[in-house]
């Protein structure tokens, strides 16, 4: 993969991240993220759900931020995202699935409203477009996340695709 191309993958996974468009990576971003999915499926913030999910976007945070926030700064630019995180998740995809599977679990949890123990296909493409992904793309994502075809997208199947998902090769 040319330069320019694997430099252009590595922006938008940053840009996942970037929950506000500011141009660098913080905790805000996370409760950002947060406060949408609570907002998307009626979660009370106070509510076990919606601790858990603040919870695990903190922990998510505190995670990508060990990995990456090279200055100390609390603030993760696209080149420490780059050249640090991105290092290091391609090299140990399976670390960044436990940094994120909190966040993960509590996302499915919020949005399986039916305690079914994950939610159907289409909350998962919800919770895609509640952080921002274009409708189309995020019911597209949504179903091939359904690895065993059984209707709903449970963490055994997010939780690895997130990891590939930032897993850039060069």
């Amino acid at each position: 993969m040319a330069n320019s191309e694997h430099e252009r993958r590595i922006a938008a996974r940053f840009t996942v991240f970037d929950q506000d468009g500011n141009g660098h990576i913080d905790r805000c971003d996370f409760s950002v993220a947060a406060k949408a999915l609570l907002a998307e499926f009626g979660v009370a913030a106070r509510s076990e759900k919606g601790q858990a999910l603040y919870g695990g976007a903190e922990a998510l945070w505190q995670g990508l931020a060990g990995i990456a926030d090279r200055d100390g700064d609390q603030r993760i630019t696209r080149e420490e995202f780059v050249t640090g995180a991105v290092k290091r998740l391609r090299d140990r995809p399976e670390r960044f699935a436990e940094i994120a599977r909190p966040f993960l679990r509590a996302a499915l949890d919020a949005a399986d409203p039916d305690g079914a123990g994950a939610p159907v296909v289409a909350d998962a493409a919800r919770v895609l477009a509640a952080l921002g992904v274009p409708g189309d793309a995020a019911r597209q994502i949504a179903a091939g996340l359904d690895a065993d075809g059984d209707g709903r997208v449970g963490e055994a199947e997010v939780v690895p695709a997130f990891a590939r998902y930032f897993t850039v090769p060069e």
